[in-house]
């Protein structure tokens, strides 16, 4: 009989409010992915672990916080799990970036092969700290780090997915530094809230959590999406998930404005136009960066090329950018 692999809690950094515990992670057997690994052959070893997951179906789990609080979830056939509990006032547990750190462990017998002898799996959630003056909602590929989906036929996102190792994986210029500003904020001490959002699967939540604390971005909750079942369709009318999860924050958090960041590549400026207006008084401003694709582009500024409600800027250079958001007063 084979031995089994040792399983492990990945809890995805979210967010919630001092009122509120939303959680969401994955437990799956460890598969030992090494992401600094730089030859081809054990790159394409761990790009394949990503994806053929083995998924602890239909778990126990036990969460905790501190000595107030244990709640219980189970994961689903794929071995995702979902925590939304309305609770007390939690502000107490909070650190001065907004931080509430949880515990979470396997509740059954699968403890025995639990890959931390002492079955304790830790679980970052956000809210945000009463400095905040306003969120920023930034998309990742392309946004922050380079990825080629205007390449034809995609094929340079296929190769920095499949043949880059995080460590090696750029960010593009002053990406960081601009985001490190709008955390800051006018004052310096805003603590203002991040939330990357993508269109990327959640398999690829650790890689994406180790290049952007790699390349010193904010902290922040990365939303990502469950990787569509092979004969899965969306309903004809149905909204894109990453859109649902940008309207899923500003409805929790509906006294905080937002910065929408995303790229000219793809869907961003039709997803960002139709949030703004929506909610048009909740919308600050919209960043788009430029990407190498004619055609795009021209579809872009005429996409913006009257539009009033909420000031758009398609973005050469992140200086540019920081211009733009200095002159506006939301940096210093």
């Amino acid at each position: 009989m084979l031995k089994k692999d040792p399983v492990q809690i990945i809890a995805f950094q979210t967010y919630g409010t001092c009122s509120r515990v939303y959680l969401r992670g994955r437990a799956l057997e460890d598969e030992s992915i090494n992401l600094e690994h730089k030859s081809v052959l054990k790159l394409l070893i761990n790009a394949w672990k990503r994806f053929e997951t083995d998924e602890v179906k239909h778990a126990e789990l036990l969460v905790k916080l501190g000595d107030d609080y244990v709640f219980y979830t189970k994961t689903d056939d794929r071995g995702y799990f979902l925590l939304d509990e309305t609770v007390d006032d939690i502000s107490k547990y909070q650190d001065e970036e907004g931080w509430v750190t949880f515990e979470f462990a396997f509740k059954n017998k699968i403890i025995k092969r639990s890959i931390q002898s002492e079955n304790k799996f830790l679980a970052p959630m956000l809210i945000p700290a009463q400095s905040a003056k306003f969120g920023v909602i930034s998309d990742i590929d392309d946004t922050i780090i380079h990825t080629g989906i205007v390449s034809k036929f995609k094929w340079r996102v296929i190769f920095n997915t499949f043949l880059r190792a995080a460590g090696k994986r750029l960010p593009l210029e002053g990406a960081a530094a601009f985001y490190k500003l709008l955390h800051k904020g006018k004052t310096g001490q805003e603590a203002n809230p991040i939330f990357y959002v993508s269109h990327s699967p959640w398999n690829l939540y650790r890689y994406l959590d180790y290049f952007l604390k790699r390349n010193e971005f904010p902290e922040g909750p990365i939303i990502l999406r469950k990787f569509p079942s092979l004969f899965g369709r969306r309903p004809k009318h149905d909204k894109p998930e990453k859109q649902k999860e940008i309207i899923n924050l500003l409805e929790a958090y509906p006294d905080l404005k937002f910065i929408l960041i995303g790229d000219c590549g793809e869907h961003d400026p039709d997803i960002y136009i139709e949030i703004a207006e929506v909610f048009p008084n909740r919308i600050l401003a919209i960043y788009l960066r430029s990407v190498k694709h004619k055609k795009k582009m021209l579809r872009v500024s005429g996409l913006f090329r009257d539009y009033k409600t909420t000031p758009v800027l398609l973005v050469e250079t992140s200086a540019h950018a920081i211009k733009h958001a200095r002159e506006c007063g939301f940096i210093a």
